[in-house]
């Protein structure tokens, strides 16, 4: 969840497009718990402070860029979803990206 519906149980577009980021990011990690190895007040602890999770091994560093453009501790500060549907649709039109992640 976003650091506003943390603190102040506010859930809006916004707030959506926070967890849209965080499920792609599910999706990279092949359905990984996002701060697994945090306990639950370590984990609110690290959004409320502005921390990221890391980009996953299998992701693109164009697909980060939009993850992190979710994660905006500023609601109106973060991509809206004719923006991620635009940057999606890029990509998908973009010669392939392989990644080395056999490192």
């Amino acid at each position: 969840m976003p650091p506003e519906s943390i603190l102040y149980r506010k859930f809006t577009t916004e707030s959506d497009i926070w967890s849209f980021g965080v499920v792609l990011w599910e999706i990279f990690t092949y359905g990984k718990q996002p701060w697994y190895q945090l306990s639950n007040t370590e984990a609110i602890e690290c959004i409320t402070q502005g921390r990221e999770l890391e980009r996953p091994r299998t992701c693109p560093t164009e697909v980060y860029t939009i993850m992190q453009g979710c994660w905006q501790r500023e609601p109106q500060q973060r991509l809206n979803i004719k923006e991620i549907h635009r940057k999606l649709q890029a990509l998908v039109k973009a010669p392939p990206v392989y990644l080395d992640i056999l490192q």
